[in-house]
């Protein structure tokens, strides 16, 4: 299965994209910490300062690289599963209310929490520019 050059594509399409879409977050964290705090408090009931808002993004940086690198791909894959889908799962209270607020933007993570869990799936099946 793994010679099949659509497959290929797509597996290294899904990977590039999703890895755009946590980079733009991980970024935020030490760009606009306040917002990175923020969404800690507010979604994740947790305080944490600015240090370390700027370790976590370190750390998750470490973890995209090696990610988009398709290094590591049982660890990388299951953590960017894990990362992406514990942020959409937080936010179940705005599916319920779709039209307030803006919130029909959350329903957005949903497919991309598919395209991580086929990822990580067919993680395996994933060579084109994979260290893996």
């Amino acid at each position: 299965m793994h010679d099949n050059p659509k497959l290929q594509f797509s597996l290294l399409f899904m990977r590039i994209t999703i890895f755009l879409v946590l980079l733009v977050w991980t970024l935020d964290k030490f760009i606009n910490p306040e917002h990175a705090t923020a969404v800690y408090e507010n979604f994740y009931f947790l305080g944490i300062g600015h240090g370390a808002i700027y370790v976590l993004g370190a750390i998750e940086m470490l973890i995209l690289l090696a990610f988009v690198a398709g290094a590591f791909k049982t660890w990388t894959y299951g953590l960017v599963m894990v990362f992406h889908g514990v942020s959409a799962l937080s936010s179940w209270q705005r599916y319920l209310d779709p039209y307030t607020d803006f919130n029909l933007l959350f329903f957005a993570a949903l497919p991309m929490l598919a395209a991580c869990i086929t990822l990580f799936l067919l993680r395996e099946e994933d060579r084109w520019l994979s260290l893996g």
